[in-house]
């Protein structure tokens, strides 16, 4: 069948950030389906203001300019959504997809999936990626009442015209619930481990410190991602001011970029730790990853003090899991479940920085222990979160919604707990 995938910041292997839907994309395409991504670019320039189109992995990707970036303030931002909304909307009609599957974020991707379809009776399947307009109004991106009621109205509106929801994490699947959504439609396919892809030698790590100056024996603690209001990734830079005075030979490589970087480099060299015990490297293209992931004794997933965001669904912690490596996180919810039944890592104390430092180098000094870690993280990317099952858990949700058979696609009572 052709499936129209609406995803507004798609990526591939060759650039930073998250490849879900790249690695889904291209398993459908493997599966016989006919796939068509429309997304954006946000290079200026990029197409002249017009719709490429190129083909990759098996599939087809219509790619449009629009500018983003995580530094926009509020009003760029939804300039930017509302601008893709507009654009693809169109584009999304003329391909005449069996099933449109819409992921967010944004939220206003909905309605592009929703004019593709408008008159037709193609099915729409709508992608949870974050607890959206909760997450916002949680920390206060979303403050005006006006705007606050719109947003939930959107929300609502995709909840009742959607025939599948997809969400990423228990808790966004409750989210979505208490906002209206039938739990019948909805289905738990989280983030998934690469686990191929991020089996290296460990020469391959080795290798990585040497090139950015790193002694080889010395506590490695790493952070990829975002660096944004959301992800206070200063946290960790609080933190590494006590490691560094348990053990002067720690490392922090940060990499990545946003909005907080310049907070973060400048809490960094006020503490006399950047370039030293901190590292703030820019961010790498996926197929890097692995290289740096290998390097690391420890991988964190940090974010705000909210418990809205208990229910994120980050890339990084299932990349630390397919790389075998510790996992340390500073929030509750679903994967400090995770990390606590299989002992996959830490759940780090959020206000006692000093006690977090000695989580954090407790656990590499152990080496016995951090092997041990290290072993059943891979053992549970390939248990619970290997991409190619939860891609075939995908397909069966659009095949499903295509052909208007009921229900979810059933998940392992381990993750939905």
């Amino acid at each position: 069948m052709r499936i129209v995938y609406l995803h507004q910041y798609f990526t591939t292997p060759a650039q930073s950030g998250g490849t879900r839907s790249y690695e889904f994309a291209r398993r459908l395409a493997d599966r016989g389906h006919d796939v068509h991504v429309i997304t954006s670019t946000r290079n200026a320039g990029d197409h002249g203001g017009q719709w490429s189109t190129r083909e990759t992995s098996g599939f087809t990707v219509h790619a449009r300019h629009v500018p983003y970036d995580n530094s926009m303030g509020s009003l760029q931002r939804v300039r930017a959504f509302v601008t893709f909304a507009v654009v693809s909307a169109a584009r999304a009609r003329s391909l005449k997809g069996e099933v449109v599957f819409a992921t967010s974020t944004p939220l206003t991707i909905f309605l592009p999936a929703w004019f593709a379809t408008l008159g037709r009776r193609t099915p729409i399947v709508f992608e949870v990626r974050d607890s959206w307009p909760t997450v916002p109004i949680a920390l206060g991106y979303l403050s005006h009442p006006v705007a606050r009621w719109l947003a939930r109205r959107l929300e609502h509106f995709a909840y009742a015209r959607s025939a599948k929801i997809v969400a990423l994490s228990p808790g966004m699947r409750e989210d979505a619930a208490e906002q209206g959504a039938d739990p019948q439609k909805i289905s738990v396919i989280p983030n998934a481990a690469d686990v191929s892809m991020f089996d290296v030698p460990d020469a391959v790590g080795v290798r990585w410190r040497r090139d950015h100056g790193i002694d080889v024996d010395a506590p490695l603690i790493v952070y990829t991602g975002t660096f944004g209001a959301a992800n206070e990734v200063e946290y960790l830079v609080d933190v590494a001011r006590e490691a560094a005075a348990l053990d002067a030979r720690t490392v922090f490589a940060l990499i990545g970029s946003g909005a907080r970087e310049a907070a973060v480099r400048s809490r960094a060299e006020d503490y006399g730790l950047l370039g030293k015990t901190v590292r703030v490297m820019p961010p790498v293209p996926k197929a890097e990853m692995p290289a740096v992931f290998s390097a690391a004794d420890v991988a964190t997933s940090v974010v705000t003090n909210n418990p809205a965001m208990n229910a994120n669904s980050a890339n990084k912690f299932f990349d630390s899991l397919a790389a075998g490596r510790a996992i340390a996180i500073n929030h509750e919810g679903w994967q400090a479940d995770l990390i606590r039944s299989h002992d996959v890592g830490l759940v780090l104390e959020r206000d006692d920085l000093r006690a977090a430092a000695h989580q954090l180098l407790g656990l590499i000094a152990d080496r016995a222990r951090l092997a041990q870690v290290h072993r059943r993280a891979r053992d549970l990317a390939r248990s619970e979160f290997d991409r190619d099952v939860l891609a075939r858990q995908l397909a069966e949700v659009l095949e499903n919604a295509r052909e208007g058979r009921s229900g979810s696609v059933r998940e392992r009572a381990r993750i939905v707990r």
